[in-house]
């Protein structure tokens, strides 16, 4: 903008105050150009290139993969070390759009030192026995294992996984969801809590089953787990039942703050604190429930079902269950079939709720078809195939 200020103005003073001798003074467009070089920004290097194009045309990402990778890293300076990145990637197994999914998390990989950081960390995962494909996975899933140290990090960590888990299928399914367990020191982290809860008689097998569906969990400090353990024991639980290690999960899930309000919260519905101290044992992870679904719930059973507090401490696993996908539907069929009176006996409740849905389907809705013609007419009958466990 300066510039064509300046060319405008030179424009107007030479229009208003012609020179009389103009083969003796400089031309206007060479001051012009004397003006844009000397201003200018000095040029980018020849080898310089926008990532979008340099992805498109040389190596035929996709438009979107190239636009999300290009808007946080727009030149290329050394096209040459991105195109050695990519050929490792494909002749280690990378399909293109595992290639595309690494970039486009992590544009920074086109300039990385591929020797230093990335052969390294996929040679650890050959020499392991990791399947091509299944190093993809990893990686894709993420990216950002590529930074981390193959030798501190990526390996050690391997090696502690290996020993808790009974096959490389089983540190895939883990590695596929968190991937960020190799930025942690397992030996410890992982390892001393693993250790502490099998001490306090947690079988390995369920370990292995809470370490595929609660990861973060056993990355918490070794104090934290043992504060949660004594915590739980505090209530009264029997370190030999299997919802023990169910409970440690659900309170270090809760601040101490939540936790209160959660009691709170039972406290106004009625229970009282042996109420509150039964359904926690029977079923922790209640607690993790939002009040929302627990007071919808309780009320659909209150006025559905007549049912009273003690029914729900003695089956908490109710307070589980969908109230729109199961709970409703499935109680608007007892209700017509009852009303019918075509059933032999009044069914068990949490029976009916805890059962499988074809099984439901089999015993209360095929057979009954023309008695639930006129729910289903009225728009009442409405029955969702999806199951709630």
């Amino acid at each position: 903008m300066r510039l064509m200020r300046i060319c405008k103005s030179l424009v107007s003073l030479s229009l208003e105050n012609p020179l009389p001798h103009l083969h003796e003074t400089p031309t206007l467009s060479c001051l012009i150009s004397v003006l844009y070089f000397s201003s200018s920004k000095p040029k980018k290097s020849t080898s310089t290139v926008t990532v979008l194009d340099y992805l498109i045309n040389q190596h035929q990402f996709s438009p979107e993969a190239a636009l999300k990778a290009s808007s946080t890293f727009t030149y290329l300076r050394n096209p040459e070390k991105a195109d050695s990145v990519l050929s490792f990637f494909k002749e280690s197994g990378f399909s293109q759009t595992h290639i595309e999914q690494v970039v486009k998390r992590m544009p920074k990989v086109l300039s990385a030192r591929l020797a230093v950081t990335i052969k390294p960390i996929i040679k650890i995962f050959q020499d392991s026995g990791f399947a091509r494909n299944d190093i993809a996975e990893i990686v894709c899933g993420d990216p950002w294992i590529l930074t981390r140290s193959a030798g501190n990090q990526i390996g050690p960590s391997i090696l502690v996984l290996k020993s808790i888990l009974n096959s490389n299928e089983d540190i895939v399914r883990v590695l596929k969801s968190s991937g960020w367990f190799l930025n942690h020191d397992l030996n410890k982290t992982m390892m001393p809590n693993i250790e502490f809860l099998k001490r306090c008689e947690i079988s390995s097998s369920q370990i292995v089953t809470y370490l595929f569906n609660f990861p973060r969990f056993f990355l918490l400090k070794p104090e934290s787990i043992q504060a949660f353990v004594k915590k739980v024991d505090g209530m009264g639980f029997d370190r030999k039942s299997k919802m023990f290690l169910c409970a440690i999960r659900t309170v270090s899930s809760m601040s101490e703050r939540n936790w209160e309000l959660k009691l709170e919260f039972f406290r106004s519905l009625g229970f009282s604190e042996k109420d509150i101290l039964d359904v926690f044992r029977r079923k922790p992870q209640v607690f993790a429930i939002s009040e929302r679904k627990i007071k919808d719930v309780t009320g659909l059973l209150f006025s559905a079902r007549n049912v009273d507090i003690s029914y729900i401490v003695d089956h908490p696993e109710l307070l589980i269950s969908s109230v729109e996908r199961r709970l409703k539907p499935r109680l608007r069929v007892l209700d017509t079939l009852e009303k019918k009176n075509v059933l032999n006996r009044k069914p068990c409740l949490t029976t009916v709720c805890r059962m499988a849905e074809q099984k439901f389907l089999n015993k209360f809705v095929l057979p009954y078809s023309k008695e639930l013609a006129e729910l289903n007419e009225a728009g009442g009958g409405s029955y969702s195939i999806g199951c709630v466990q």
